[in-house]
């Protein structure tokens, strides 16, 4: 059976894609620990961070480096926050976020509006791009 998170890949559920190529997606978390909180997926379905081929997991943590730079872009935070838990969805995914502190670190999410969360897509988005990642932002 496929994860919640092939389904929102594949379209089947909902997501704010920020990004997307061959083998990485990311999108916004729905459980946000802050503002523009994203994932980067693997689209390919890995269960564990330590089971994934090392190319993949070099791509992955280069798509997450970039997300980051955005993040701290457009939300002026002083770092990039990125965890990986693994516990809620059995398929890899890196949390990234701007973070200021270590509250973020707890994975306790916050309400944001549905206009913020489309407002966090656009600005991370237009960061992407203007990082020359634009022909894997979604219009």
């Amino acid at each position: 059976m496929a994860t919640v998170f092939t389904r929102i890949i594949t379209g089947e559920l909902p997501g704010r894609f920020v990004y997307r190529d061959d083998t990485v997606a990311a999108f916004l978390s729905i459980g946000p620990v802050a503002w523009g909180h994203t994932l980067v997926v693997p689209i390919q379905e890995v269960d564990r961070w330590t089971e994934a081929d090392p190319a993949l997991w070099a791509h992955l943590t280069e798509v997450s480096r970039l997300i980051g730079q955005a993040m701290v872009k457009v939300t002026g935070a002083a770092r990039a926050g990125l965890l990986i838990a693994g516990f809620e969805v059995p398929h890899l995914h890196i949390h990234v976020f701007g973070a200021d502190d270590m509250s973020g670190y707890t994975l306790r999410a916050i309400d944001v509006s549905e206009t913020e969360m489309d407002r966090a897509t656009t600005e991370l988005r237009a960061a992407l791009r203007e990082l020359g990642a634009g022909e894997y932002v979604p219009a």
